[in-house]
């Protein structure tokens, strides 16, 4: 689960995604209460595009983030890129699936060249790769230079009066849901402890710095449980 690490890590995250992309935009929605639609497009305002840009959804799942920017920025080319087939297949089959540019990839070791992108954002990705250093160490290799990246993924609560509460959220109410709706209470115990032992958003935004990238911040959401990270390249 989440203490494995290196290719068994990838492996397992591979397979317990592919399993539950039929229901995870569902239980998305649940589980944050309908909120990730805000925080996808607080992610991609960081993003600052401009018509004619082209931009990576990295770990795009079924696709939320690819499909919102090429809504909002028609001129744009945007790939969405994952390393779950499951997940593409299922984004496929949505409104517009169809006409947008999907690609199977380990984000780790992007088939980009260097100096491809004007943009790259991320939805809940990084927790789940083996080493988020080289993740962003490959996502500012693809960007030009004065591009920007966006990061929006779980972070541990912090210690206070919620935490409690924010923790029978993520041990019971989330697997319960997970058991319920997509029959998978193992991956929905995954996800959250995967959560509990990632960076602080202190921490990771130390990452972006070491990776490279300048004008580095953050915001928490969800009582913060959330954070969203940006840098320039």
């Amino acid at each position: 689960m989440s203490h494995l690490t290196g290719t068994e890590r990838a492996t397992y995250v591979r397979s317990m995604f592919g399993r539950i992309a039929h229901r995870y935009d569902l239980l998305n929605r649940l589980m944050t209460m309908g909120q990730d639609a805000k925080w996808r497009t607080e992610a991609i305002k960081h993003l600052e595009l401009d018509e004619g840009n082209k931009v990576l959804d990295l770990g795009s799942g079924t696709g939320d983030i690819a499909f919102e920017i090429a809504e909002k920025h028609p001129h744009s080319f945007v790939i969405a890129s994952d390393f779950t087939p499951e997940m593409i297949l299922v984004g496929k089959t949505r409104p517009q699936g169809t006409r947008m540019n999907w690609l199977v990839a380990d984000a780790q070791n992007l088939p980009f060249p260097s100096n491809s992108f004007d943009g790259v954002v991320s939805g809940f990705l990084l927790r789940n790769v083996p080493d988020v250093d080289r993740a962003l160490q490959e996502q500012k290799r693809i960007l030009v230079d004065g591009g920007r990246v966006v990061s929006l993924d779980t972070t541990p609560p912090r210690r206070n009066l919620l935490r409690p509460f924010l923790n029978i959220h993520f041990k019971y109410i989330i697997p319960t849901l997970g058991r319920l709706i997509a029959g998978d209470a193992e991956a929905y115990t995954y996800l959250p402890d995967s959560t509990a032992k990632f960076k602080t958003a202190e921490d990771l935004a130390e990452r972006f710095v070491g990776a490279g990238f300048s004008g580095v911040g953050f915001a928490r959401r969800m009582l913060g449980t959330i954070g969203i990270h940006w840098g320039k390249n």
